[in-house]
């Protein structure tokens, strides 16, 4: 059916331009509308998709038909919280430290200990800074007994001075780090 051009023209004079006007917006805004929300609504329609897929997989883990893959990284990093002393034991560690470092014959003196968490690994961080002295072999040897016995401790700076050159005792200070698992 074909409306006749003429009654086309004679309702257009009747509007005036005024009301053309307003014909013409109002079919713009409806255009403009309809190409706005028609996206967001394919895009609600894939999120509804997207989450009726969701929760079928969580049905499935929950019946036990699909196993969650654990990244790599994950596991090692859980494998080594296994393999940490845990963070009760932190003091029998530090009276592993003094005793190693008397039986090298080395005067430590009153340290500095601070405890935190590791923010990237969740791991217990056991600071230590603690004053020394003694001859550079019985330093040297406390260092590698500390290293052997401690494998989970982290020596991160190790300051050494003498007072004069003649001096045979070294005084310094040793900052490090011993890692421990906060689960148990």
């Amino acid at each position: 059916m074909r409306v006749p051009s003429l009654i086309l023209h004679e309702q257009a004079r009747r509007l005036g331009r005024a009301g053309l006007g307003a014909v013409l917006l109002s079919g713009l805004a409806l255009v403009l509308g309809v190409a706005s929300v028609l996206p967001q609504w394919q895009a609600v329609r894939e999120l509804r998709a997207a989450e009726a897929d969701a929760s079928v997989q969580v049905q499935r883990v929950q019946r036990g038909e699909l196993k969650i893959a654990v990244k790599p990284e994950q596991q090692a990093l859980d494998t080594l919280r296994q393999q940490l002393p845990g963070q009760p034991e932190a003091s029998e560690l530090i009276e592993r430290l003094y005793r190693l470092a008397s039986a090298e014959r080395i005067s430590l003196a009153r340290g500095e200990y601070a405890l935190g968490v590791d923010p990237k690994t969740q791991l217990a961080r056991y600071q230590i800074v603690l004053p020394l002295r003694g001859s550079y072999p019985q330093i040297r040897g406390f260092l590698q007994a500390l290293l052997g016995q401690l494998p989970t401790l982290v020596l991160e700076d190790l300051e050494l001075q003498r007072k004069r050159i003649g001096d045979s005792e070294l005084n310094g200070r040793l900052r490090m780090t011993l890692y421990l698992s906060r689960s148990s």
